[in-house]
């Protein structure tokens, strides 16, 4: 999206009308899901210019008649999200998880942990839960080895470990990337070592397009966070309900990249452009910690249930559901006391709030604001 329009925009190209996403119609024998949106630009301007709204995308469409419309297909300006390196509103940083190459040297299941702990039971020390996006949501299990800051003279004599190192510098060393080949000579750790100091919340990096939330959680310190995910370390249960809220998904439903159509949730694009509400009174504060503790505690009462039959559309418990439209509208709160009609309504608040943040002009000062 920003590389299109970056292009376009400066050479004049104008929006003069759109359809916000819909679902396509076919006659065609066994059809396919698609979803569509269509866009009539122009480098001429004219007015006035029509929006086109689905609140069911299966549905007819809602007619806006607007004095500009953005590349994200809401009442606008030409202005696009691109990447920034650290967060647009005073929040804590977002980082990449860590990324091993290993070719499942360092990384393994339930089974090779248990067969290498049987043979040594020293290398317990070694050996550390790993959460990649796949395990988090699905409560799949995987463990790795976790050798940073270690002495060699300590896991050198395991023979399992030895092998493994020895098999990922095996396949460094074949790889055609030359910074995976330099990684060779450290091949006992990940080459992307990110792993907070501080108990966490892990974001997937890839999740369902079907889920009303992406589902977070906070994860202690000691677990390894891989690349599949990120991590917000020390994070407060204030920014926990943020992140979880409608607010955030609208916002991340609008600007994130897809993989095929799951969400592909970054730090550059999504979280660090975000525009975050006004730090909230203490008062606030307490209202939303109770919110996030109550969607915590109801997770907790379906033992054994994963992430993603939690917040499958089809199967998300009821007093789950109601936890969070709970948080929804606090945090909606923080943004303004009206309440939001619908999608389109709250992000064209978010892109005019952003755009406030962005413009020098309109924030001389250029402070961040309190998140």
């Amino acid at each position: 999206m920003g590389y299109l329009w970056s292009f376009l925009g400066p050479n004049g190209a104008i929006v003069n009308f759109a359809h916000r996403t819909f679902a396509w119609n076919s006659e065609a024998r066994g059809k396919a899901h698609v979803y569509v949106v269509i866009i009539g630009f122009s480098f001429s301007d004219y007015s006035p210019k029509y929006l086109y709204d689905y609140e069911d995308i299966k549905g007819e469409p809602h007619e806006h008649i607007v004095p500009s419309i953005s590349p994200y297909l809401v009442s606008g300006s030409m202005m696009v999200v691109t990447s920034r390196n650290s967060p647009l509103c005073d929040c804590p940083e977002m980082e990449k998880g860590n990324q091993p190459t290993d070719d499942h040297g360092l990384t393994f299941d339930d089974e090779t942990k248990n067969r290498i702990l049987k043979n040594n039971p020293e290398a317990a020390v070694f050996i550390k839960k790993f959460l990649g996006a796949e395990e988090f949501i699905n409560g799949a299990v995987r463990w790795c080895l976790w050798l940073k800051d270690t002495n060699p003279k300590d896991w050198s004599g395991i023979k399992e470990i030895r092998e493994r190192v020895e098999a990922v510098k095996v396949f460094r060393l074949k790889s055609k990337k030359e910074a995976t080949r330099k990684w060779a000579a450290t091949p006992y750790l990940f080459t992307e070592i990110r792993q907070p100091e501080k108990d966490y919340i892990l974001v997937p990096r890839h999740s369902s397009e079907n889920r009303m939330y992406i589902p977070l959680d906070y994860v202690d310190k000691n677990v390894i966070v891989g690349d599949s995910c990120s991590s917000v370390a020390d994070a407060s249960l204030y920014q926990f309900s943020v992140l979880n809220s409608e607010m955030h998904m609208a916002w991340v439903r609008q600007v994130c990249g897809r993989l095929e159509s799951r969400y592909r949730y970054s730090n550059n694009i999504v979280y660090n452009n975000f525009p975050w509400p006004v730090a909230p009174s203490k008062e606030r504060i307490a209202d939303i910690n109770e919110a996030v503790k109550g969607i915590l505690e109801t997770r907790k009462k379906y033992k054994g249930a994963t992430l993603a039959q939690l917040y499958d559309p089809e199967t998300m418990p009821k007093d789950l559901l109601d936890a969070h439209k709970k948080n929804d509208r606090l945090v909606d709160k923080l943004y303004r006391s009206q309440p939001f009609t619908s999608e389109l309504n709250r992000l064209e608040f978010l892109f005019d709030l952003y755009s406030k943040l962005i413009d020098p002009l309109l924030i001389p000062d250029k402070k961040k604001r309190k998140g």
